[in-house]
């Protein structure tokens, strides 16, 4: 509940927090599929599912921010977009199983056990064929990047990420760099990509 009321803080205060073009790394992958369903745990203002859905994905966002939904909604009122926007928590949420061609989860910052239970379900709901990207600010980044949480407990290694994905077979694992307008060294990123065996 503590976590939920910081972001929402954070979610009342400016305009956009985090700006409405998606992830670059999101973008590099789905970008070049064909549109199908795709399902963002812990979208945030959801940048990620407005992109999809404005490429004609249809998109379901799910996060605890409610004020967070409301931005995400607005963007996609003004934007003419279709997005299916969930309040729930992603350790409670459970996503319709098989059910998507591209799974999202972007920055979500958690312990590792919690990360689990999340990627679990997450890589429950691809579908054959379908595609998980996972990118997070990654450990190493406290001392050789820029910006993020500063807690080890709750960034990202590839590993980390793969360990807990039993079922998918993983197409890239590895760090990634990301130039912010905040230093001259870039941030870095983990960045998984993992697909569901079968054909979509």
């Amino acid at each position: 509940a503590e976590e939920r009321e910081l972001w929402e803080r954070r979610y009342g205060e400016a305009q956009s927090v985090w700006g409405w073009a998606p992830n670059r790394f999101v973008a590099e992958v789905l970008g070049p599929l064909s549109p199908g369903r795709a399902l963002d745990l812990a979208c945030g203002e959801g940048r990620n599912a407005l992109w999809l859905a404005d490429l004609g994905w249809r998109a379901t966002a799910v996060d605890f921010a409610e004020n967070a939904l409301a931005r995400g909604r607005t963007q996609a009122a003004e934007h003419g977009l279709d997005v299916e926007w969930v309040h729930a928590d992603v350790l409670e949420y459970q996503p319709e199983s098989a059910a998507y061609d591209a799974v999202v989860i972007a920055y979500l910052h958690l312990s590792a056990d919690k990360l689990g239970t999340v990627l679990q379900r997450a890589e429950a709901a691809v579908a054959p064929g379908g595609t998980l990207v996972v990118v997070g600010h990654d450990v190493t980044n406290i001392a050789e990047g820029v910006g993020g949480p500063q807690d080890p407990a709750i960034l990202y290694t590839p590993e980390l990420v793969t360990e807990r994905l039993s079922g998918l077979h993983v197409a890239r694992a590895e760090r990634v760099h990301r130039q912010t307008a905040l230093a001259p060294q870039p941030a870095i990123d983990t960045l998984v990509v993992a697909q569901a065996l079968g054909t979509r």
